[in-house]
Formats: C-alpha cells, sequence, structure tokens
C-alpha cells in the first residue's frame, strides 16, 4: 500500500543531533547505487513477466498472456536447443559432393608474314579451365549470393606434362603449387611453338579440406575405404574391432589383432593409443587426377591458309578444339552459410530484447495501477480506518528512518561510560585524531617547502 512519507531531511528532536550523528552509519555512495540499481535492472527474469494471480483474477482475458508466455517458454527452450546443435553440427566438415567439369582446350596460331617476307614460327595455347555443375536448388542459391570460386581454389598442384622428345628435358614441364600468398584464377594456360600433334599429361591434386589420405591396399580392402580423413579412417577401423570382438575382454585398453590385421600392422597385439602411430606408416598421399589429353593440330591433308592472321575458332579443321572431363569435388555444404548466418544474426536478438523491455515496463505498470486501485478501494470503503492504519503506518516508518545505531537509553546514565571498554575506546579516539593532525601538519610543511 503506498504511503506518504516523511522528508528525510527533517531534524531530530533537540538533543539528538550529536547522538545520532555519532551513530548513524555514512550515507551510500550514489555511484555504488546506481549501478546497483543497473545491474539489477539488466537482470530481468522471466518471473517478471508473470501477472499475479489477483490481476489475472480482475481481467479474465489477461489468460491468453499466460498461454502466450508459456508458448514462449517452450520456444526458447526449443531455439536454444537448436542452437546448440548447431555449433556441434558447425564443428564438424560439412561437405557435399558436386561435379567439377574440366574444360581443355587448345587454339593454333599460324605464322605471321613478316615486313621483310619471314614467316614467324606457328605456335599453339592449352588451357585448362573449369566450373562447378549446379543443379536447381544450388543455381537459385548462387545466383543469389553471386559468389563463383575460381577454378584454382579446388586443386593443390596442377603439372602439364608435354611430349619430352619434342620440347627436351627442361622445358616439357610446366607447374603450379599453391602456396601461402597464392592468387586464386579461373584457369591455366600454356603457349608452346609447334605444328605437330602433341601427347601431354595433366595432373592434378585436390586441395582436401580437411586433409585426406590415401589407405595402404590392405587395409583399404579390409575397410572398404581408399581415400578418406584420418578420423573416419580410425572410425572404420574401431567399427571393424568391435564387429570382429578384437577388444581384450580382460585388458581393455589392448587389442588382438586377427589374421588380416596382424599382417597390416605387423604384430599380434597392440594398445588403443598405438593405433594413430601404427597407422602413420600405412597412410600416403592421394592420388592425382591424371587426364591423358593430345593436342590435335589439323586434320592431314588439309592445306595451310596463309592468310590466317589469328586463331582459327571454326567447326572444322584448324579449329579450337575443347575436351571437357567430369570430376568429384567436395564442397562446403551450402546449409552451412546460412547456419553461420543464423548464429550470427543479432537483428533479431536486439528485437527481442525490445520486446523484453516492453512487455517488463507493461507488467510492471499494470502491478502499479493495481496497487492504486487497492489503496483508493481501501479509502472508499472505510476512510476512518484507512487514515488510522496509513498514519501507524508512516510512524513506523520514520522510526525506522531515524533510528539510531545502539542503545540511546543506556547512554543517557553515566554508568554506560566507566565499563572497561571506554577506556580502550578513549585511546583509540585520541590517537586516531593524534595521527590526522601528524597528517595535517606535514601535507602543511610539504606545500611550504615546496
Amino acid at each position: 500500500m503506498p504511503r506518504a512519507g516523511m522528508s528525510p531531511g527533517m531534524p531530530p528532536p533537540p538533543g539528538m543531533q550529536g547522538g545520532m550523528d555519532r551513530k548513524r552509519p555514512p550515507p551510500p555512495d550514489p555511484r555504488a547505487a546506481a549501478a546497483q540499481q543497473m545491474k539489477a535492472k539488466k537482470k530481468k527474469k522471466i518471473a517478471d513477466k508473470i501477472l499475479t494471480q489477483r490481476v489475472r483474477d480482475l481481467v479474465p482475458e489477461s489468460q491468453a498472456y499466460m498461454d502466450l508466455l508459456a508458448f514462449e517458454r517452450k520456444l526458447d527452450a526449443t531455439i536454444m536447443r537448436k542452437r546448440l546443435d548447431i555449433q556441434e553440427a558447425l564443428k564438424r566438415p560439412m561437405k557435399q559432393k558436386r561435379k567439377l567439369r574440366i574444360f581443355i582446350s587448345n587454339t593454333f596460331f599460324p605464322p605471321k608474314e613478316g615486313e621483310d617476307g619471314e614467316e614467324s614460327v606457328p605456335s599453339w595455347e592449352l588451357r585448362v579451365e573449369g566450373r562447378l555443375l549446379e543443379d536447381a536448388a544450388t543455381a537459385k542459391l548462387s545466383d543469389a549470393n553471386k559468389v563463383k570460386r575460381k577454378f584454382s581454389s579446388f586443386f593443390k598442384s596442377l603439372v602439364i606434362e608435354l611430349d619430352k622428345d619434342l620440347y627436351g628435358p627442361d622445358n616439357h614441364l610446366v607447374e603450379w603449387h599453391r602456396t601461402a600468398t597464392t592468387q586464386e584464377t579461373d584457369g591455366f594456360q600454356v603457349k608452346r611453338p609447334g605444328d605437330q600433334n602433341v601427347k601431354c599429361t595433366v595432373l592434378l591434386m585436390l586441395d582436401y579440406q580437411p586433409m585426406q589420405f590415401k589407405l595402404d591396399p590392405r587395409l583399404a580392402r579390409l575397410l572398404g575405404i581408399h581415400t578418406q580423413t584420418r578420423p573416419v579412417i580410425i572410425n572404420a577401423l574401431w567399427q571393424y574391432i568391435k564387429t570382429h570382438k578384437l577388444q581384450d575382454p580382460y585388458e581393455r585398453e589392448y587389442i588382438n589383432c586377427d589374421r588380416y590385421l596382424e599382417q597390416i600392422f605387423d604384430c599380434k597385439r597392440m594398445k588403443f593409443a598405438e593405433i594413430p602411430s601404427k597407422l602413420h606408416p600405412l597412410l600416403m598421399p592421394p592420388d592425382p587426377i591424371v587426364i591423358n589429353h593430345v593436342i590435335t593440330w589439323r586434320d592431314k591433308g588439309t592445306p595451310w591458309n596463309k592468310s590466317l592472321t589469328s586463331a582459327v575458332r571454326l567447326d572444322g579443321p584448324d579449329a579450337k578444339k575443347t575436351a571437357c572431363y567430369d570430376i568429384d569435388v567436395e564442397v562446403d555444404d551450402t546449409l552451412k552459410t546460412q547456419m553461420n548466418s543464423f548464429l550470427l544474426s543479432a537483428q533479431s536478438q536486439q528485437e527481442i530484447a525490445g520486446l523484453d523491455n516492453k512487455i517488463h515496463e507493461t507488467v510492471e505498470t499494470i502491478n502499479q495501477l493495481k496497487t492504486n486501485r487497492e489503496f483508493f478501494l481501501s479509502f472508499a470503503r472505510d476512510p476512518q480506518e484507512f487514515l488510522n492504519n496509513w498514519l501507524v503506518s508512516q510512524t513506523r516508518d520514520l522510526k525506522t528512518m531515524t533510528d539510531v545505531v545502539g542503545n540511546p537509553e543506556e547512554e543517557r546514565r553515566a554508568d554506560f561510560f566507566y565499563q572497561p571498554w571506554s577506556q580502550e575506546a578513549v585511546c583509540r579516539y585520541f590517537y586516531g585524531k593524534v595521527q590526522q593532525r601528524r597528517m595535517e601538519l606535514e601535507q602543511a610543511l610539504g606545500l611550504r617547502t615546496t
């Protein structure tokens, strides 16, 4: 029930001023009080949004709000559980298989006739390019994002090996290897002089993320895995151990190898902790993708057209010839980007926090209005009784505000100050005064000397 309080600045009764100043605790620091208030304001709980039973009795329609509040708690729990699931899923690599189409094309440049009548040397250009093949679902997503992955980002290295008999031991290899400062590109090109067909081999080493390894042929046949990541290989080996009950029944940290594992690991028994070290020599770098390509010059018997001054790009003799090859690559799952954006999105959280603040303010207003209603209803029912109760309450509040620490009734008598503690109190009092005066004197002397 609200009560009209007295002013905190009201003076105490005469003769009590000194005692009250001596016994009353020091006023609280306003900065600490403000910090405490801000801390309490931040810690708004779900209970602060609940309407009291009295309000629900007065307003039956408020039950719909309570139902929504219960549904909100269930929804918050579900969203929090899903967020935790997404965080755990993002810790693991999320990959999906896609087709990368590689285009290997060669274009010929005929000799050009110079001003002095001499012809330049004919040459050819080999280009290696590629792009991801997209299905309908990924096409819509890629159109929305407008981010195309560069062709070189799929590979760790690329080697083009030309015919050694034609270009010699020093000019028949073209190599590209990824470094920390590599700039991604959409393709690779090689240009060499020549006027005849050239056999070439393109070696592509995929850039696996995370790193993958090729298994020893014996272990690959046993586990049914050719190339995989280290965790997947260890898990497959553990599944084989469990399926064939190779774990020692008494010493659980040991594995009793069967005849296949004994041939592979060259031991009859090994510890769990030894599996990674024993697997290490059985894991090798993955095989590169090998593409054998023939750079075709032109059909035999076709006369050379000396009027050509640029590369011919026609469907026929002397044309640009293109071959296509499809390989499987692993790319990040498109769902991973959506998961990251969901976890990092702060706009919805800010909007929810703003709505929560509005709900808290509204509930506080409702509770204050309920208190005001009860206050005025009590006055309307029995004004005299209400005023008497109000005065008693105000008197109690005034006594609490002006009450002193200690026992004023005992302090009125002289015997109180002849007790043993008084001697020590006097000594402490004078010691404190002497120290205070000494500090003041030292400060004054220090100021004068400077």
